[in-house]
């Protein structure tokens, strides 16, 4: 299995052994902007055990549209929200993807790679990582995902969909039970000491060197519970809230890019320094290193950066960070140094979903005046992260997501409203 979020993760050649239809719980439309609440197929979490899936052909609304939002939260049978601390969203991610109309075979798992076709967003890292269109972690319930009027994300243009396939979308849930766990942060961060594992998904052994991260919670793992703990087996389903508009002339199409600190892009020759290989790797370790210097908290601070460009420049119009816990801000940095976007977590306080103490419980986000923040044809941007080293973090993330339009809206036609 490859990683959602990590080096191909979200394949669409991989297969999947638990196939279901996601269930529409409702649809609602008020003015110009529709939504539908739906709900991922059933997964089952005891203590210490891991759900690594991907639904494929899931419920999603069709036709030429403009996706205008999409929220997620895990969720009981009954519909409560279920806190971090009991039920760990290390992270979903939904992509899209074109299917064959005259398949012979009925089955959509991704296993027969004739019938396929990506639809992935517009970059920048290597094929089959980080393609998707929304994918968030613990922070889901708090960060907006809204793209602001006029602007949307069209899909769904008959035009674009190549001809003989039609427009899907698949679901990728990664989620860890933590209830009983030694260590919680630990299970969360897929520390190695903590799971069953010497070999990856593959069956390839893990490198002596190896501290944790992805290649340690995959599908049917185990995190270590304390001993004597016993925890009921819980269905759980990812809720997720899809609003979106129907296409007309009047919006204005924005481009989805994903970007990674771990990114090394490479030219790939002398003459054309615009064409670059990217190698994006989804995740890296922050080292504890501060302890000894007798340094305050405030003064242990990781910051990890690189330098990107995208394939064409445009309009800023959104932007959110992706960070782990122990994650303090990121800034996305134009070539001359302004900020393009800065965002910070949002620690939570309770014990309420939503507001659980020590975890990052939403990210803030940016969002410029249209026209205020734009990125020229060509120019290296400096992606900048910043975690804590007060101690050891493994498996983290450094993802930064922006909406960029290539044109600004005409003045003189009416802006939509939200409701």
């Amino acid at each position: 299995m490859a990683h959602g979020f990590g080096v191909g993760l979200l394949s669409l050649t991989l297969v999947l052994l638990t196939l279901s239809f996601s269930q529409a719980l409702r649809i609602h439309s008020k003015s110009k902007t529709k939504s539908a609440v739906f709900l991922s197929p059933v997964f089952e979490l005891e203590p210490g055990s891991v759900v690594y899936r991907l639904y494929y052909n899931i419920d999603f609304p069709r036709g030429h549209i403009a996706l205008k939002s999409f929220n997620a939260e895990v969720v009981d049978e009954a519909g409560n929200p279920i806190p971090l601390y009991d039920t760990y969203l290390h992270h979903w991610a939904v992509v899209r993807y074109f299917y064959r109309i005259d398949a012979t075979t009925t089955k959509d798992d991704g296993s027969i790679k004739n019938n396929y076709l990506s639809g992935r967003n517009s970059g920048i890292c290597q094929e089959d990582v980080l393609g998707q269109y929304y994918g968030l972690g613990s922070e889901s319930r708090r960060t907006s995902s809204y793209v602001p009027d006029p602007f949307g994300i069209e899909v769904g243009n008959p035009a674009e969909i190549p001809k003989g396939y039609e427009e899907r979308w698949m679901l990728n849930v990664h989620a860890i039970d933590t209830r009983g766990a030694e260590d919680k942060l630990g299970c969360a961060e897929c520390q190695f000491h903590l799971y069953n594992v010497s070999k990856d998904e593959y069956g390839r052994p893990l490198s002596p060197d190896y501290r944790g991260g992805l290649y340690c919670c995959y599908d049917q793992t185990r995190c270590r519970v304390r001993e004597g703990f016993e925890g009921a087996t819980r269905s759980l389903y990812l809720r997720y809230t899809v609003e979106w508009i129907e296409w007309s002339d009047h919006i204005v199409p924005v481009k989805i890019y994903i970007l990674d600190v771990t990114d090394t892009p490479m030219a790939l020759n002398d003459s054309n320094v615009d064409s670059h290989e990217h190698s994006c790797k989804a995740e890296y370790d922050v080292r504890g290193s501060c302890k000894a210097t007798g340094l305050t908290s405030h003064d242990c601070v990781d910051t990890k950066r690189t330098m990107l460009r995208l394939p064409t420049g445009g309009y800023v119009v959104y932007g959110v960070a992706h960070q782990h816990t122990g994650g303090i801000g990121s800034t996305l940095y134009g070539e001359d140094g302004r900020v393009i976007c800065s965002s910070l977590p949002i620690y939570g306080k309770g014990k309420e979903a939503g507001n659980e103490t020590g975890y990052v419980v939403g990210m803030s986000t940016c969002y410029p005046k249209p026209g205020s923040v734009k990125i020229l044809n060509g120019e290296t941007l400096v992606l900048e992260m910043n975690y804590s080293n007060a101690e050891t973090h493994t498996g983290v993330m450094g993802l930064f997501h922006i909406f960029v339009a290539d044109k600004l809206p005409n003045p003189k036609l009416p802006l939509f409203s939200q409701l």
